[in-house]
């Protein structure tokens, strides 16, 4: 089922990253061993997940995240 929200793109990307963190931190990695895994930097990951980081990232690097955390990448869009 698809659900249309009506969301910024700043929101967006904030729910994303809150959902990277998460999944992350349920896995027990830390964002240096998650960077490698996905082939980007530590500071890339970082940038991230900070609250007042830049946040940019190609559906590419999504879906490699995704692989990393052993997660279906649609998790990374809920909300909670």
């Amino acid at each position: 089922m698809v659900i249309i929200l009506e969301i910024s793109k700043e929101e967006l990307y904030t729910l994303i990253a809150r959902n990277i963190k998460k999944y992350r931190k349920e896995k027990g990695i830390t964002q240096a061993v998650l960077a490698e895994e996905v082939g980007v930097s530590h500071e890339f990951i970082r940038r991230i997940e900070s609250k007042k980081g830049i946040k940019t990232f190609s559906v590419d690097t999504l879906y490699r995240i995704s692989l990393a955390l052993d997660i279906d990448i649609s998790k990374l869009f809920e909300s909670d």
